[in-house]
C-alpha cells in the first residue's frame, strides 16, 4: 500500500497512504471539489533551505507537530468518510530537478504520463468511506478542478518524475 516517488528528483520518497487518515492535511472528498481549494504556495527558497538545515541539525524536527489528537467521536466520523490528500507538498519534498516536466504514473492497469504541473495540482484519493482502496488502489488521482472526477486515474502504485 505504499507509493514511491522516484526518477528525476533530488530525494526519492515513499508515500504511505494508510497513515493519511490521521493527517490534518486531508480533505473530505466532497469538499475538495465543492469549494475552490487552494494549496499553500511554496515558501521562498531561503525558508526551504533553513528547514532542510534544521532537519539535519536537530533530529526532533523529524517529528511532525502539525497533527493534533483525535477524539473518540471524531474518529468514528473519520472512518465513515472519503478523503483526498493534496500531492503538492510531497512532490515539493522530493524536489524535482529543474529539467523535470512529466510524471509517469505506474498503475495496476498500465502506465499513464501526465504533466508534472498537473500532478502537483492534484489530489490523491486514499480512503473511501473510511476504508483504504484495496481493489483499485492504493490511490486514485483527481485533478483539483474536478475535471476527471468521473474518470480518475486509479491503481497508482508508483510515480516516476521524468
Amino acid at each position: 500500500m505504499i507509493v514511491p516517488i522516484t526518477g528525476n528528483v533530488v530525494y526519492p520518497i515513499t508515500l504511505d497512504p494508510s497513515v493519511w487518515i490521521f493527517d490534518d492535511r486531508k480533505i473530505e472528498f466532497e469538499k475538495a471539489f465543492a469549494t475552490s481549494y487552494e494549496p499553500e504556495d511554496g515558501d521562498d527558497e531561503l525558508k526551504k533551505a533553513a528547514e532542510r538545515w534544521n532537519k539535519e541539525v536537530s533530529p526532533k524536527n523529524y517529528i511532525s507537530t502539525t497533527n493534533r489528537g483525535i477524539g473518540r467521536s471524531e474518529r468514528k466520523e473519520i472512518l465513515k468518510r472519503s478523503y483526498v490528500m493534496p500531492i503538492k507538498p510531497f512532490i515539493e519534498n522530493a524536489e524535482p530537478k529543474s529539467n523535470a516536466r512529466h510524471a509517469i504514473l505506474m498503475t495496476r492497469f498500465g502506465n499513464e504520463t501526465i504533466a508534472l504541473e498537473r500532478l502537483k495540482n492534484s489530489f490523491l484519493l486514499f480512503s473511501k468511506e473510511g476504508k483504504p482502496l484495496k481493489e483499485d488502489g492504493p490511490v486514485h488521482l483527481y485533478d483539483r478542478d474536478g475535471s476527471n472526477q468521473n474518470n480518475p486515474i486509479k491503481g497508482i502504485q508508483k510515480i516516476i518524475v521524468d
